[in-house]
């Protein structure tokens, strides 16, 4: 493919950072159109992931554009090549896998929620907890896959940023009204403890709770 080809050299070729931005917004904005699961999208896609890594958080937000864009078919991509040592591609990476949904990233959220330094990625992490798409696991599966969300988000709800557990909040909405009734029950007693002044000490987050908590009823 002609078209992709000459994208990929402006990717390679840019000689400064906007040129790069703008050749990565190229390439991000035809990926999700070519063949699912093609070489030609895979390739589009591998390239999308090694700009995670460039130090320009211009093309790495086209790139994450273009990576969400995809869906599924950049999840196992992006699992293949996370990069454990790079911290700006790895934060990246859990914004992606945080957007798409897809099981197969919940380890890497999970992680996330759990060690990460940088709150902005935990509050990714937490957005994508409460957004994983059930539909297609077995009843063992999504049972194990809920349970560990469930105990995301509520890692999430306690955490020192308020900008992750305002996630966390969000979280719970979606994934409280999209689970059992058990779960359910559970999301509603963390979004409850969120909206009381004495446990939660910012307002806009105890808000986003009492919204939250107004969706339910």
């Amino acid at each position: 493919m002609n078209l992709l080809k000459d994208l990929l050299l402006a990717v390679q070729t840019a000689a400064t950072a906007d040129s790069l931005v703008d050749a990565t917004r190229d390439l991000a904005a035809i990926c999700s159109d070519l063949p699912a699961n093609s070489s030609d999208q895979l390739t589009a896609i591998n390239c999308l992931i090694e700009l995670l890594s460039a130090n320009n958080p211009g093309a790495a937000v086209a790139a994450v554009d273009g990576l969400i864009a995809c869906k599924t078919a950049a999840v196992q991509p992006i699992l293949n090549n996370l990069d454990e040592h790079n911290y700006g591609a790895r934060a990246w990476a859990v914004r992606a896998l945080a957007q798409i949904g897809d099981p197969r990233g919940l380890a890497v959220l999970q992680r996330a929620i759990e060690q990460d330094i940088g709150p902005s990625v935990r509050r990714a992490a937490a957005m994508g907890l409460g957004h994983i798409k059930l539909a297609e696991l077995s009843p063992e599966e999504k049972l194990e896959t809920m349970e560990i969300c469930l105990a995301g988000l509520k890692l999430g709800c306690a955490d020192g940023e308020w900008i992750v557990r305002y996630a966390a909040v969000v979280g719970l909405e979606n994934f409280g009204r999209n689970s059992a009734s058990s779960f359910a029950q559970a999301c509603l007693l963390l979004l409850q403890a969120r909206s009381q002044e004495a446990i939660e000490e910012a307002p806009v987050v105890r808000l986003r709770a009492a919204q939250a908590l107004a969706a339910f009823s």
